[in-house]
Order: C-alpha cells, then sequence, then structure tokens
C-alpha cells in the first residue's frame, strides 16, 4: 500500500511539475530557450494528462464522468475472470501439467524421510505413546463382551469334535491314563471292602439274594442249608475276602484279567472317535452350553483386565524403546522396500483426485473473485500492479516533455529557415 501511495504521489508530482512548467513559460515565450522549455512541458503535460486517462479508464471513470470506453475492469469483470480461470486450468495449472509433476515426486523416500527423523524425537514419542494409551481407553469392555462372546460361540461351535476326541483317545493312550485310573479305582474299591460296614452290606445283600432265589430239588435243600449254617456276616466276610483277593489281583502287572481289562478299555477309548452316540451326546451337551452360557460380564470384566494390563504395558519404560520404535522402523524399512508400488500406488490416486476435481480449481478462483465487491477487486489489482500503472504516467510527462522540446526544436529550425 505504501508503494502504491508513493508511486501515485510521484505521478502527481510529474503532472504538477508539467503545469506549472507550462504555465511558468508562457509569458516568456519570445526567448528561444524559454520556447524550447514551454513546448517541452505542453508536450509533457498533455503526455501526462494523456497516460492519467488511460490507467484510471482501466479502473473506473475519469473524474466521474461516464465516458464510453472507461471502467475498463469493472464493465469486464466477468470477461477478466473467466479469461483468468481459464488460463489457470489450461495453461498454468493444467490436469496434464499437474499429472506429470506427480509422476516425478518420490513419495516414498519423502515420507519416510520425515517419519524417521519425527519418531527420533522426545514430542512424537510422548504423543504416540498418549495416542496408544487413549485408543485403548476408548475400547469399551461393555460393548465388546457380546461381539467378543459371538466370536468365542461361533468357533467353539465350529470345533470338530471328532478331531478333539481323537486328540484325547490319543494323549489318554499315550499317557497310559486307562492304568493309572484302573489302579485308582482297584485302590478305592479295595480301601471301600476292607470297611466293616462294608461287610455287613455285603452280607445283607447275599441274604436277600439266597431268599429271593427260587429252586426246587436239591438245590432249595442246599440253599436252605447254607441259610442256616450262614449268618450275614459270615456270609459277607466270605464275599469281602473273595472280592479283596479279586481286587488285588488284578492290580498285579500283567496279570491276563488285567491285561484282558485293560485290552477293553483301550479298546473304548479308541472307538471314541466312531461313536456315534458318543459324539450325538457331546454336540447335544455342547449346544445346551452354548445356549446357556451367560458369560457377558464375565467376559466384560476379562477385557476390563485386559485393557488395564494393556494400560500397564503401555506405560512402562521399556515399551517404546523395546516394542514401539522397532516395529516402527520395521514399518519404515517396509516402506522403502516396496516405495516403488507405494509410489504408483499414491500417484495414481492423486491422478484420480486430479483427473475428478480438476475443474474446482478454476471455480475456487472464480468462487473467491465473484465475493469480492467492484472496488476491493479494483484496489487489489492496483496494489499488485498499480507501481507500473503509475510509473506509465510519469514515463508519459517524461517522454512527452522530451519529445515536446524536439519538437520545438524543430519548430523554431524552420521559422529560422
Amino acid at each position: 500500500m505504501s508503494k502504491k501511495k508513493s508511486s501515485r504521489k510521484l505521478a502527481r508530482i510529474s503532472l504538477v511539475v508539467m503545469l506549472v512548467g507550462f504555465l511558468a513559460t508562457m509569458p516568456f515565450q519570445d526567448i528561444t530557450w524559454v520556447l524550447l522549455l514551454h513546448g517541452g512541458f505542453e508536450a509533457g503535460l498533455i503526455g501526462g494528462l494523456a497516460d492519467w486517462f488511460a490507467v484510471t479508464a482501466l479502473f473506473r471513470h475519469p473524474l466521474g464522468l461516464p465516458i464510453p470506453h472507461t471502467a475498463l475492469l469493472p464493465k469486464n469483470r466477468n470477461r477478466m475472470i473467466n479469461g483468468l480461470v481459464s488460463v489457470l486450468k489450461n495453461d498454468w495449472l493444467s490436469k496434464e501439467s499437474i499429472q506429470d509433476k506427480v509422476k516425478h515426486v518420490p513419495f516414498t523416500e519423502k515420507i519416510h524421510q520425515i517419519a524417521a527423523e519425527k519418531i527420533q524425537t522426545t514430542i512424537f514419542q510422548q504423543l504416540a505413546v498418549k495416542w496408544i494409551q487413549q485408543m485403548i481407553r476408548y475400547l469399551d469392555a461393555e460393548k465388546l463382551a457380546p461381539f467378543v462372546k459371538k466370536q468365542i460361540i461361533a468357533a467353539l461351535s465350529n470345533v470338530d469334535m471328532k478331531k478333539i476326541l481323537h486328540m484325547i483317545s490319543n494323549q489318554l493312550l499315550t499317557e497310559k491314563v486307562e492304568e493309572k485310573a484302573l489302579d485308582h479305582i482297584l485302590a478305592k474299591v479295595e480301601l471301600w471292602l476292607k470297611k466293616e460296614e462294608t461287610v455287613h452290606k455285603l452280607g445283607n445283600v447275599s441274604m436277600n439274594v439266597l431268599n429271593n432265589v427260587k429252586a426246587e430239588g436239591m438245590l432249595q435243600f442246599a440253599i436252605k442249608s447254607i441259610q442256616n449254617l450262614m449268618t450275614e456276616e459270615k456270609i459277607g466276610r466270605i464275599i469281602q475276602n473273595l472280592l479283596i483277593s479279586a481286587v488285588k489281583s488284578l492290580r498285579y502287572e500283567y496279570e491276563p484279567n488285567r491285561e484282558a481289562l485293560l485290552t477293553f478299555i483301550r479298546k473304548e477309548i479308541e472307538g471314541l472317535t466312531d461313536n456315534e452316540k458318543v459324539l450325538l451326546g457331546i454336540e447335544k451337551w455342547r449346544t445346551r452350553l452354548l445356549d446357556n452360557w451367560k458369560s457377558d460380564d464375565t467376559i466384560a470384566e476379562a477385557l476390563k483386565q485386559v485393557q488395564q494390563k494393556a494400560l500397564e504395558f503401555v506405560e512402562g519404560e521399556r515399551f517404546m524403546e523395546d516394542y514401539l520404535l522397532p516395529l516402527a522402523e520395521n514399518l519404515l524399512g517396509k516402506m522403502i522396500e516396496n516405495k516403488l508400488v507405494i509410489d504408483v500406488w499414491i500417484q495414481k490416486q492423486l491422478s484420480i483426485l486430479i483427473e475428478n476435481n480438476h475443474d474446482k480449481i478454476g471455480d475456487l478462483v472464480r468462487d473467491n473473485l465473484n465475493k469480492l465487491d467492484d472496488e476491493t477487486l479494483i484496489d487489489m489489482i492496483e496494489n499488485n500492479v498499480g507501481k507500473d500503472l503509475q510509473w506509465i504516467r510519469v514515463n508519459g510527462a517524461v517522454c512527452g516533455f522530451i519529445i515536446g522540446i524536439l519538437l520545438s526544436i524543430v519548430q523554431v529550425v524552420f521559422e529560422i529557415i
């Protein structure tokens, strides 16, 4: 603005100088050198006024008079804006030129360079940790619980129980669980058999069996004889001893009955995977369990604990150095390894963006110019090119002055001749 005012002031001074010189030399035209100056001032005044009129006519009506072909910029505002927009869109910022520039920009290298510098700064590291913490805190365990439950149920529903049974049976046989289970059961049975109350139970059961046996002839006589000779305690003791003896024999390794029993158990374990009843029962059990599984609160509480553990992990002193920085450096390394692919992708996306939005450049310029009224727009143009335009007025006055002197000299010469 100061340059605009100083250039305008200089133009006015040059015009005033020409006017004052013209008036001052008018009474002394009988003197030759004064006549020459008068001619120069006259021509300079005319040139300065003519250039003032021309420069002023570009922006407004001179002296406010509606002279034809003046105020050219306001009258041709739309043409000027359209021409400016056309030049921007089609010449200076054409789609082809922008897309060509984009193709030669090494985006990946620039991004890598900036990112590699930033991740080493304390501010970036602090912001990264805070951002990760905010992301963790943002997770709502109550809202996530139904989703997690759904995924767990879906995963459990898709489990092949036949494979699970096969794996379990193989593991059981590998660890010889059938032998350990049999030994455990036999030990418990032997302890139970050795109890005094077991004798009475066995005797009572045996007597009830004998009493309910229906027989005839010698068999009935034999049974009655046993009932008369044996009490509940005696017969219970006999059965107890027999059972204890049988249990002990089953606990001996390589005993035929034990081996036969274990072989039977092993076959049953191996046949679990082909036992349709077992598989159907397990499927029904799984379905009932999953349908009745009310685990939302449990899952939500587990998620909250995981969330708290994650926050503590991120807040740890070694998280940045041991985990986040190595991860970032690894990602940056992968970026460089695939820079050609990344650059091509970015360039393609930008080309599509330019193709779809190039017209908006002109629309943006047009909208911004249309927001300005005539006075503001003219003032903006004058502020940017006004200095040169005002110098046209100064040059017009000076050139007119010189040309006027030359013409006056020619006139004097012709009068002398």
